[in-house]
């Protein structure tokens, strides 16, 4: 049936392969559900259109066989009077029922085998979208990481790294350097200050001398006292 060309390419296409050559995989997966929803809901409407007419024309051939039924029962009350024209007209009659219902009988058939196909059909779909509607967030999730796998590797594809680490390398000598002239200078200015103090008490102590030999000669010569030896 024409109604089930689609559905036939969907329950066929592998979704993977699909999603290979999707632009955008995710949005594809959800247009895949998508269309298996609709065309299931196509597929359940052609199904009751079917199952009614399998119904309407089993009623028919019911109606017939029934016909067929009560014009050879009129045949038969003919007969028994004894009016075998009236019983020959009712045959007729019941001739053309039992027609009918032959008819009917190998239209229900017909119509019963679509009935069945579609219903078959439709319970695959059913199938195949759940299936499809489990598969979802997997396949999503998975598309997702391969994408960042691929921005990441592109990502690396530009990094050059022994580059970079030339110039850290390089960064981590210069730094170096940089401490060691702080340290220097720090040693340097530590001789400095203690060599000044030094000096400066050289200084002192040499005016504290003169000092004494001005006041030693005021007072007439006066020796310091000097201290006492050891016995």
């Amino acid at each position: 049936m024409s109604i089930f060309t689609r559905l036939s390419d969907l329950l066929k296409a592998n979704i993977n392969d699909l999603i290979d050559r999707a632009e955008d995989p995710e949005k594809m997966v959800k247009q895949i559900i998508l269309d298996m929803q609709k065309e299931l809901n196509k597929s359940t409407q052609a199904l009751g259109k079917a199952v009614a007419s399998e119904k309407m024309v089993e009623k028919q051939y019911n109606n017939a066989v029934a016909t067929s039924a009560n014009w050879e029962a009129k045949a038969k009350a003919a007969l028994a009077s004894g009016d075998q024209e009236l019983a020959k007209k009712a045959l007729s009659y019941k001739v053309k029922a039992d027609e009918e219902a032959a008819n009917y009988k190998e239209m229900h058939e017909t119509i019963s085998e679509q009935t069945d196909a579609i219903r078959s059909q439709v319970e695959v779909l059913k199938s195949k979208l759940e299936e499809a509607k489990s598969r979802q967030a997997v396949l999503i999730a998975r598309s997702q990481m391969a994408e960042t796998q691929k921005n990441l590797a592109k990502s690396m594809g530009g990094f050059d790294a022994s580059s970079s680490m030339d110039k850290l390398n390089k960064m981590e000598e210069k730094i170096t350097r940089k401490e060691a002239e702080a340290q220097a200078y720090r040693e340097i200015s530590g001789v400095d200050a203690e060599n000044h103090d030094e000096f400066e008490k050289l200084e002192q102590d040499s005016k504290v001398d003169a000092e004494m030999q001005r006041l030693l000669a005021e007072m007439g010569g006066i020796q310091p006292e000097q201290p006492a030896e050891e016995a």
